[in-house]
């Protein structure tokens, strides 16, 4: 954690990093994130019975169209040719469905902020079209899995000890 942050020019205002001398490599990310809710309205996810249609098909698809996006919306992305894109969710039984990405490049930076905001988009979007029978639906434990390709190599999550 010591390393200089690199999103600062000679100022210290924010900057674009300059990647042209980085080498095209075979990049990947791994994202989770889980959204709790009322047992309720997982049933009815599950059920099919949400108005607004078929909640985690519009939630996967909203996911993979964020990932293309994200240079758009976050300041300093650059804009990366994404080679696939894979979400995919499963729940508890009880309350709480969970999301996981994968995304992957062949480029000179990595992917890990687009697999966030992947699985952030896909909550967000089973948040929206659930919202009107539950309110109270928590996002929570989004974050980077693993990260593979690059300079800076692999990276796996560890579970931070409590």
């Amino acid at each position: 954690m010591a390393d200089k942050l690199t999103h600062f020019n000679d100022q210290d205002r924010a900057r674009m990093v300059d990647v042209t001398a980085k080498k095209v490599t075979a990049r990947l990310a791994r994202a989770t994130g889980q959204i709790h809710m009322h047992p309720t309205t997982l049933q009815q996810i599950t059920a099919g019975h949400i108005k607004k249609g078929d909640v985690l098909a519009v939630a996967q698809v909203a996911g993979i169209m964020a990932a293309k996006r994200t240079a758009e919306l976050i300041p300093m992305c650059h804009l990366i040719p994404l080679t696939g894109v894979d979400i995919h969710f499963h729940d508890n039984g009880h309350d709480t469905i969970t999301a996981d990405a994968v995304v992957k490049t062949k480029h000179v930076t990595g992917v890990e902020i687009e697999a966030l905001l992947a699985i952030q988009t896909a909550l967000l979007t089973i948040y929206d079209m659930c919202k009107a029978i539950d309110r109270g639906m928590v996002i929570g434990n989004v974050h980077l899995v693993e990260k593979d390709g690059g300079k800076s190599g692999h990276f796996i999550f560890a579970q931070p000890d409590n």
